[in-house]
């Protein structure tokens, strides 16, 4: 009887049969009954057994021709980590490259990091390390990952959601990066069904409407395009597609449009056999339809660094429709469609220096970020690997590639560190232009240096869209402006620490120092100091650090404080500001909110405010309802009550309605005098509808006399409501 396993594994080997006409079946299989017995009984979420993702992975790594180590490695990706194999017998069974690439592919140990995000930012820094070895790492990480993905609706939500984001911010960008586009749209596909289920069914089922439509379309171009290629003798396969789902999303929020406005849906492929080809097929297809100008794009001539290669137009059909044609090789097809990995199909092999350099990047990309925060690394990353490019000439005519945006600036740092150093102007085609001009697409940029030149200023940070470029900044001033980094990097920091209501002394505490500095990484302030200075750290993250710490040292300490005998027992009581005491924070500047003017006696709660200390609110009040539900705000709530303070006064409003009537002003401001209550604003108007609305300012001691006026205003004649203003 044939088991399921069997059945995929039978429709595995076909695969490799077809796409590795020259694989060892032998050592594949041996491999597959390795990883079988390893994982033995384990199941997946979905209940099947365990093998059956190594070797969907495997089979992804097949259909990409890839060699039989890289199938091999995807069979036992998991095998290290997830049973008793170990590094040592997989390298006795199937060969050393097969053990060095398992142990990069293993998913890394989980380490307590102090974020979700510092956790993925170590795991990816050790997973660039391995790929920068052995680039078929990240490709089979990347099958693991896909397959991965496809499986995912067997998880609880709040795992999809994560898996999801993972995928979008670090995979999917990592796939466009080695220019393996297929892999990249699938895995933006499957992550934004997740994210963004309701968006995602959306305009899946707005395609599904349109599917007999578009089927008739595209059928109509592709033989029009065959035919007349055809009767100029060029050979030729054409292929007509709707742009991914993911595609047509980001393209609906970022530009706010609906799925009707969505004009450039379709796009073909005319596949010839060599270059002249290429460009006579784009000659006949200008002539066919008419071009859109600014829509052609030459990536034959000048590659993209991820190795694809193409001609982009984007033309008029004769039904108004406007769509795209994109016309190459079929080497640079398979390069398209798998990036790297295409090269086994045509190279047997990434050896070449050539190839090394292309790959370079990655080894510059570890380089430029080891002294990144989490939350700069991604963002740092995204850009280097997941923008839009930009390609410019040196006057000797090498291309530079650069991100959307890049000024002059990136540019000479891209050319050499001593450049962007030394550099005190730039021209672009021939003309000066500032630091802050953008470089478009074919621009000759020169850097003007000089060697008395000061080196680069502190504004350049703000200006440089390239990580590269932006930490080789900082590297200069980390090493040739260290006691001005201290200074400017201090001032920074006190300014961050004030924001938050903490004291420099706080942190100089020589009780909490030492652990304060072991939170924040750093061996001495003066060491946090110059690495605000010099922007490689964050002044506004390190206070929040030190104000997390703070609260559980103080957390402790008062847990201290309760387990002492009680006639030991000191309590730290804070100082009263305005007649309120803030969370045990002394001498914090106190204000009362506006919006619902709180009075002593009510329910009140404090919001840290930027730069303006503590805002008082009733805990009725409209923006504290909202506010705390918020994310982003929520934790900037505080824990606030009245003193006890017999001769302060609080101002409040109230908002009266009443009918109409002659005399009303002086019987409000009657009751108010009698009861010595201070008013100091008064605005009353007609609104119509035989309606009146007063609104008033006093000052009141507490809410019990606050209750006193309402009750007194309310027994006016004509009077209907008296309300306090609640935000």
């Amino acid at each position: 009887m044939i088991t399921d396993v069997e059945l995929l594994y039978s429709d595995f080997e076909q695969t490799v049969r077809e796409n590795m006409p020259n694989a060892d079946l032998k050592l594949i299989r041996s491999a597959f009954d390795y990883a079988y017995a390893c994982h033995g009984p384990q199941l997946r979420k979905s209940g099947e057994p365990y093998i059956s993702h190594p070797l969907a992975a495997a089979k992804i790594i097949a259909e990409m021709g890839l060699d039989e180590e890289s199938v091999i490695s995807a069979l036992l990706h998991d095998c290290i980590e997830d049973t008793g194999s170990t590094h040592e017998e997989i390298e006795r069974l199937f060969g050393k490259d097969v053990a060095e690439i398992v142990e990069g592919v293993t998913k890394l140990t989980r380490v307590t990091y102090t974020s979700k995000e510092e956790e993925q930012m170590e795991n990816f820094r050790k997973m660039l390390f391995a790929m920068s070895n052995d680039i078929r790492v990240i490709i089979i990480k990347l099958a693991d990952r896909l397959h991965n993905m496809r499986t995912l609706e067997f998880h609880k939500e709040h795992k999809q959601r994560e898996k999801a984001l993972e995928t979008m911010e670090i995979y999917a960008p990592i796939a466009h990066r080695l220019g393996m586009q297929r892999f990249k749209w699938e895995l933006e596909d499957l992550s934004i069904r997740f994210l963004d289920p309701i968006g995602y069914n959306d305009i899946a089922s707005e395609l599904q409407k349109r599917n007999e439509q578009d089927s008739a379309f595209f059928e109509n171009i592709k033989t029009k395009i065959t035919n007349r290629l055809a009767e100029n003798g060029i050979k030729c396969t054409v292929y007509g597609r709707i742009k991914h789902i993911y595609s047509i999303y980001r393209k609906m929020y970022s530009q706010n449009k609906s799925f009707e406005e969505v004009l450039d849906l379709y796009a073909f492929r005319v596949v010839v056999d060599d270059i002249a080809d290429c460009y006579n097929v784009l000659g006949y297809i200008h002539d066919m339809f008419r071009p859109i100008p600014g829509h052609f794009k030459d990536y034959i001539g000048t590659p993209k660094p991820n190795m694809y290669q193409s001609l982009h137009t984007t033309v008029l059909g004769t039904e108004g429709v406007p769509f795209e044609v994109q016309i190459r090789t079929w080497e640079m097809h398979h390069t398209a469609e798998y990036g790297i990995a295409a090269h086994w199909k045509y190279k047997q092999g990434v050896s070449s220096s050539s190839d090394d350099e292309k790959f370079a990047w990655i080894r510059r990309l570890l380089e430029s970020q080891q002294e990144s925060d989490a939350q700069d690394f991604f963002k740092e990353m995204r850009t280097d690997m997941f923008s839009d490019e930009v390609f410019v000439f040196t006057p000797r005519g090498d291309v530079i590639n650069l991100p959307a945006g890049a000024t002059p600036i990136d540019f000479a740092y891209n050319i050499h560190s001593a450049i962007g150093n030394k550099m005190t102007g730039a021209k672009v085609n021939g003309r000066i232009v500032p630091f802050t001009h953008t470089l478009e697409n074919g621009d000759i940029v020169e850097a003007i240096t000089s060697n008395t030149s000061k080196g680069p200023s502190r504004d350049w940070l703000k200006i440089v869209k390239s990580s590269e470029a932006r930490n080789k900044i900082r590297q200069w001033f980390k090493r040739e402006r260290r006691e001005e980094n201290i200074e400017h990097g201090k001032a920074m920091f006190e300014g961050e620490l004030r924001r938050n209501l903490i004291s420099m002394s706080d942190v100089t505490n020589e009780d909490n120092l030492p652990r304060i500095l072991k939170r924040l990484a750093y061996a001495s302030l003066d060491d946090l100091f110059a690495a605000i200075g010099y922007g490689g750290a964050s002044a506004q993250k390190a206070a929040n650090k030190v104000k997390d710490e703070i609260r559980t040292i103080e957390k402790a300490r008062k847990k201290d404080d309760l387990d002492l005998p009680s006639s030991k027992t000191t309590s730290r009581k804070s100082k009263p500001v305005n007649g309120v005491v803030v969370e045990g924070l002394d001498n914090c500047l106190i204000k009362f909110s506006r919006c619902c003017t709180p009075v002593p006696g009510d329910d009140i709660i404090g919001f840290i405010t930027r730069g303006f200390g503590v805002s008082v609110h009733r805990k009725d009040c409209k923006n504290y309802i909202k506010s705390a539900s918020t994310p982003e705000e929520k934790d900037r709530w505080i824990t606030v009550e009245w003193a006890n303070s017999e001769f302060e006064t609080y101002t409040t409003s109230l908002t009266i309605t009443s009918r109409e009537r002659s005399g009303l002003v002086m019987d409000i401001a009657t009751i108010l005098s009698a009861a010595n209550i201070k008013m100091t604003s008064f605005n009353g108007k007609d609104v119509g509808n035989g309606l009146s609305v007063v609104s008033l300012t006093l000052e009141l001691h507490n809410n019990t006399e606050l209750r006193t006026v309402i009750t007194k205003l309310s027994s006016v004649p004509g009077v209907t409501s008296v309300s306090r203003n609640s935000g």
